[in-house]
């Protein structure tokens, strides 16, 4: 008898479109798991010696392994498991796989942030909805040369975003980080103090990883300080910024626009203040969500399932 992996929560459809699956259909059977896991059918549920969840989408809690006696390996996309309860996995034995390699949202979370900063430096949404709405609007923008860029957190996606406004649009660019560590590639990148950083940017974008010291770091305090008609773009992590004190500096000053691809809870509540401001694009959460990244995430797992019933599945790609 195979074993079973289910796939949670792939909405889309593009993890079983893949054509990845072919390569391990003899060594074990496939499910597709649509609604939550609290729904799923118990047999299935008991069956499952392996699952696959889509990021963040499914809270993998003790009372979810609870129903998984069989459980042996999940299959986690992405490079972190924030929403796992990882102690309730390894008291059961259950070893946890991360999808650390995905190369594709190097591209597309470097071009959500540019999306961003261009739509709300040109005014694109306002201008858009009032062409729709049958008018000619005045519209006043401002372009991105010249203007200076501020990185905090100069990681895998922070660096690429920091090349392409110095290169391809002629920004100035500064970055922060909390430690001292620099790569080879993005060790030209000038570095500053957070402080100076947040007066003297145009633009500042975060590329921060999730962490207790980056929790809450753009607050009431830091978001004031930033330099007047400044913008802010997240794509990061939603916990990172204040969103109340956010709504605060975008409706007083000292900020003009914000982009928000990421928030604190996620879906976005509907009375949010955010959704009200007009000088806010929000997105949700679409940084990751292109078909090349799930394409990826599946590939991955594919190859994850093989080395593990092989005993070759590297210990760095678990946790």
């Amino acid at each position: 008898m195979k074993p079973l992996l289910l796939v949670l929560d792939d909405w889309e459809g593009l993890i079983a479109a893949s054509p990845c699956w072919k390569e391990i259909e003899n060594i074990v059977d496939i499910k597709y798991l649509q609604g939550p896991i609290s729904e799923a059918n118990n047999a299935d549920i008991a069956a499952a010696n392996f699952l696959m969840a889509i990021r963040e989408r499914t809270p993998l809690t003790e009372k979810v392994f609870a129903r998984l006696p069989r459980l042996e390996l999940v299959l986690q996309t992405g490079g972190h498991a924030y929403h796992v309860d990882i102690n309730a996995a390894r008291e059961r034995g259950v070893k946890i796989a991360l999808g650390r390699h995905v190369k594709a949202p190097l591209a597309s979370v470097p071009e959500l942030t540019f999306a961003m900063a261009l739509g709300i430096m040109h005014k694109v949404p306002p201008a858009n909805a009032a062409m729709h709405a049958g008018k000619w609007p005045l519209v006043t923008g401002r372009v991105l040369a010249k203007k200076r860029m501020g990185i905090l957190g100069l990681g895998r996606h922070g660096a690429r975003v920091a090349r392409i406004a110095r290169d391809a649009f002629d920004m100035d660019v500064v970055a922060w980080q909390r430690t001292e560590a620099v790569s080879n590639n993005n060790s030209d990148i000038p570095r500053v103090s957070l402080d100076e950083l947040l007066t003297t940017s145009d633009i500042v974008s975060i590329h921060l990883k999730l962490s207790p010291e980056s929790t809450g770091l753009m607050n009431e305090g830091n978001l004031k300080k930033m330099k007047p008609g400044a913008v802010l773009i997240n794509t990061a992590r939603g916990a990172i910024i204040d969103e109340v004190a956010l709504a605060g500096v975008l409706v007083n000053g000292p900020l003009s626009a914000a982009g928000l691809d990421v928030f604190v809870h996620e879906p976005l509540p509907v009375d949010s203040p955010l959704r009200s401001l007009p000088n806010v694009i929000i997105t949700p959460h679409i940084g990751w969500t292109v078909k090349e990244v799930f394409e990826e995430f599946a590939q991955i797992a594919c190859t994850q399932v093989q080395h593990y019933l092989q005993g070759s599945l590297s210990a760095d790609e678990l946790i």
